[in-house]
């Protein structure tokens, strides 16, 4: 009888120090986890960017604007989607910009705000994936 009592004990507290294992382990090895996303490598980054021809429009200032711009998406479907519709691009792009003037693009805050709309815009369009950024690669006024 004292032998029953004494192997259940074990039993009890081989099996508390199990599911103390466990639990640890568990909580390890998700507090472990890397917080927020990866961020892709720059090959990656160039196989989900679209380049978009040069565009040359006028203002509604009447003054010219001629610029060239490349836009990344979040994969390379959102990508061929995107390169699918360049008329689209270039069609949204000539229609924001011939709302503004030139002083409307003066400087770090206007070009960020045109390249914000232009994003609002074309994310509209995307089935596949979104756009993650819009970037300038040319940009002239007269």
């Amino acid at each position: 009888m004292k032998n029953n009592k004494m192997l259940t004990m074990i039993i009890i507290l081989l099996v508390a120090v199990i599911l103390i294992g466990v639990i640890l382990f568990v909580l390890l090895t998700q507090f472990n986890k890397p917080t927020g996303a990866v961020e892709p490598s720059i090959d990656e980054i160039v196989e989900a960017t679209v380049e978009i021809p040069e565009i040359t429009t006028n203002l509604a200032d009447k003054r010219v604007v001629r610029l060239s711009l490349k836009i990344q998406t979040t994969s390379k479907d959102a990508a061929a989607e995107l390169t699918k519709r360049v008329f689209q691009v270039q069609n949204i792009a000539i229609q924001e910009l011939s709302e503004m003037e030139q002083k409307d693009l003066e400087g770090k805050q206007g070009k960020q705000i045109f390249q914000k709309s232009l994003k609002t815009r074309l994310n509209e369009l995307m089935q596949e994936g979104e756009i993650q950024e819009v970037y300038f690669t040319s940009f002239i006024t007269q």
